[in-house]
């Protein structure tokens, strides 16, 4: 190993380790809400994921030029020792937390520069959708949420025949072969916005491995950039309403289930088994749409020639009989 690269290890080294012993207490927290808050326990995977992601990009990390741009990258690194303070001023976890994914985009800009953030804009936008968001600002989602599941589990029993009457986001139902009605209420955690966390990380991760490459067989690179930002922004976007329909008809059927079978199953194994099941189905709706998506992928003149080539090999045989009928002379003809 070189002198130069013994150096930059070891500054590498030591710029983690104070990293690591300013946000150690921002840190320490953080780890703690992702085991205990279910709403994002997506945030311990999100670590390892970030790590393969850069040990990927190890090549292209080589092979870029690094070009500091020290007064920016300075700028967004004071910036974040700024908000770290007022955060812990004013005990504000989320500006604290936050303050961390700015001062890895300005260390990134301080010592490779504006190229390297490009390399590493997937992992910074990973860390963010693993912060938990501000309570009030958790709230303002969760009940609207509740509502609206609430309002479409009605629905869907009504359209069944079945009598409800909805007051909030508490469904009250006659379960059969019962004299008393019984309560369902909906509360926070099947508001939806836990799985809607989850896909949206999901959704990032999951444009970002099926991202389409820019090769040689692929179209021209302009228009293959559009399509990854067009197909990728539809992939996250989609993320939300997903969630929002999976999760109102788990719901849904979690109503019907209790005026057939009572209102335990809202606390049983179809509670705990639906939640999974919903997981399971919203991916494959956010696949099936990468999948549609692909379908418009932008072809190039090197595709086009080989279905060129394909098509002109398979009529290869008729061709050369008839050039050969065209050559040999009619008998009996001078």
């Amino acid at each position: 190993m070189s002198v130069l690269a013994t150096k930059r290890s070891w500054r590498a080294i030591a710029l983690v380790s104070v990293v690591l012993f300013t946000y150690a207490t921002v840190l320490v927290k953080l780890s703690h809400d992702w085991w205990s808050d279910e709403n994002y326990s997506h945030g311990l995977l999100v670590p390892f994921i970030i790590g393969y992601i850069l040990w990927l990009q190890r090549g292209r990390f080589a092979a870029e030029r690094a070009r500091p741009s020290v007064l920016l990258g300075a700028a967004a690194v004071a910036v974040a020792i700024f908000a770290l303070w007022s955060g812990v001023a004013g005990a504000e976890l989320y500006t604290q937390r936050m303050s961390l994914v700015l001062l890895a985009a300005g260390i990134v800009v301080y010592f490779c520069g504006l190229r390297f953030l490009r390399l590493v804009l997937v992992p910074l936008v990973l860390l963010t959708l693993a912060i938990p968001i501000p309570t009030i600002v958790f709230n303002k989602i969760a009940f609207p949420l509740q509502l609206f599941a609430s309002r479409v589990a009605v629905w869907s029993m009504t359209l069944l025949g079945i009598p409800v009457l909805r007051q909030g986001n508490v469904i009250e139902l006659k379960p059969l072969n019962s004299f008393n009605t019984k309560k369902l209420e909906v509360v926070e955690a099947c508001s939806g916005i836990r799985s809607m966390m989850t896909l949206i990380t999901l959704a990032v991760v999951f444009a970002y491995f099926t991202y389409p490459r820019s090769d040689d067989s692929s179209g021209p690179r302009d228009r293959m950039r559009r399509y990854g930002f067009v197909r990728t922004s539809i992939i996250m976007l989609s993320a939300v309403p997903i969630a929002i329909v999976t999760n109102a008809a788990r719901v849904s059927g979690t109503g019907i289930l209790s005026h057939y079978y009572g209102t335990g199953v809202a606390d049983g194994f179809f509670h705990t088994f639906s939640g999974w099941a919903i997981y399971v189905v919203a991916f494959l709706m956010l696949f099936g749409i990468g999948w549609i998506l692909d379908r418009f992928k932008p072809r190039g003149p090197k595709t086009m020639d080989k279905r060129r080539k394909i098509k002109d090999e398979r009529g290869a045989p008729e061709n050369a009989v008839a050039t050969a009928a065209s050559v040999v002379p009619a008998e009996g003809v001078e």
